[in-house]
């Protein structure tokens, strides 16, 4: 990170407040998102070359977020070879899938709460086997190889699911401190959670938690109990801008119940789009920032 971003980072988190609420809307509903998944499954089945939406693409969000873990892999403490890389709201697994394609070896996992969003990716990684010639029927050393390199996609939910249901199996991940309260102390020890547009859609969401606050209050902290320690959190945005996301994941994660004791989102970096000026303020139609685990 440069000292730019390090001072960005400074002033940003000094004194920010959580940022206020979205006014709901369907895009916060599982209805809307399965309605609108079984109607990319049923134009992917009539035409494989159509994979569905991919989110934030007019800004070319995918692509920059993959080069800013390019250009950041070591200093973040990142190895693309081995490091366990978990996507909340997977969609059609394009973000992973370019992962891949960009030589992140380790596992990649896609989960998402609408069952018909990973059907849709397991469809499209499906078909990219076979338009690359992996029809799984290599056999031996050379099929497990091929295995070991697949996309796995999971119906989970990353409010509600059990943090056991994502356990990543890498090298990197940590050990478990398992109390009576089970999941809220389980080290599950990712090293790099992604969301592009997830939390958006949570914002969006009328539903409350069981302390009566908008489900979006939670997110933070269910990133936190994700993450190792040192952990990276990559997060892109069209509803919030930098100085809210940084509102509500570096100070909010760390004071919001449920939260891992000592532990915070630390700022660490930002993916920097085409500006705009309206009135005199400048900003951007999309905003990604990049956080780190600190205990």
């Amino acid at each position: 990170m440069s000292s730019s971003d390090s001072v960005a980072a400074a002033a940003a988190g000094a004194g920010v407040e959580k940022p206020g609420h979205l006014e709901p809307s369907e895009l916060g509903t599982k209805q809307y998102w399965d309605n609108l998944y079984t109607s990319e499954i049923a134009n992917h089945a009539s035409n494989p070359a159509d994979t569905g939406t991919v989110w934030f693409d007019d800004s070319d969000a995918e692509a920059k977020m993959v080069a800013f873990l390019d250009a950041q892999e070591h200093d973040l403490g990142l190895d693309r070879a081995d490091a366990a890389v978990l996507d909340l709201g997977c969609g059609n697994g394009s973000l992973l899938f370019a992962l891949r394609d960009d030589g992140w070896a380790g596992r990649l996992l896609g989960v998402d709460y609408s069952e018909k969003s990973v059907a849709l990716a397991r469809r499209v990684g499906a078909a990219r086997d076979v338009a690359s010639g992996d029809d799984g029927d290599d056999g031996g050393e050379e099929e497990e190889k091929e295995k070991e390199k697949e996309v796995e996609f999971k119906a989970w939910d990353v409010l509600n699911g059990s943090l056991r249901d994502v356990r990543p199996t890498t090298n990197t991940s940590t050990t478990e401190e398992e109390g009576e309260d089970g999941d809220k102390k389980l080290r599950i020890g990712w090293d790099l959670v992604l969301d592009k547009g997830t939390f958006d859609a949570i914002s969006l969401s009328d539903e409350l938690d069981s302390h009566g606050r908008r489900i979006c209050e939670g997110y933070g902290a269910r990133v936190l109990a994700l993450l190792r320690p040192g952990g990276v959190f990559l997060v892109t945005s069209c509803n919030w801008t930098e100085a809210e996301l940084t509102g509500w994941f570096e100070r909010a994660s760390s004071a919001s119940a449920g939260a891992e004791e000592g532990a915070r989102l630390r700022r660490a970096g930002r993916i920097q789009y085409r500006s705009f000026s309206f009135g005199g303020v400048q900003g951007q139609t999309i905003s990604t920032l990049c956080f780190v685990k600190e205990e």
